[in-house]
């Protein structure tokens, strides 16, 4: 059964920083693309960024050069640095990835989320 845990969100006052991590278990054979989306109240889940296979990097363009996107391809494990943290950035943050597990075929797998507020 594969299942995506995300960690490290929590409160931080602007101008700071976060680092949210995604770890991807179960009985993977294959994981392809990986990323972080994020939901405010009454607004839709938005892309933040992602990337294929460790490369191939994208950034929603309120989150470019602010926000860092990496994969530790041989843990499983995805990271999001996130910097000069904005009050705009207060949302729930889902990791999402295409998995394939042992025996079965790629399937798309989001996580619990992960609160982020961002207040003074």
């Amino acid at each position: 059964q594969v299942q995506l845990v995300e960690s490290g969100g929590g409160w931080m006052q602007p101008g700071g920083s976060l680092r949210l991590s995604c770890e991807a278990s179960g009985n993977i054979r294959r994981i392809t693309r990986m990323g972080w989306y994020r939901q405010a109240p009454g607004s839709p889940r938005d892309l933040v960024a992602s990337t294929m296979n460790g490369d191939s990097i994208n950034y929603s363009d309120s989150v470019r050069g602010r926000f860092t996107i990496s994969r530790d391809i041989a843990r499983n494990t995805l990271h999001l640095q996130m910097n000069k943290l904005e009050p705009e950035d207060t949302a729930v943050y889902y990791c999402d990835a295409d998995i394939a597990p042992m025996g079965g075929q790629l399937g798309h797998y989001w996580g619990q989320g992960t609160q982020v507020t961002v207040s003074s």
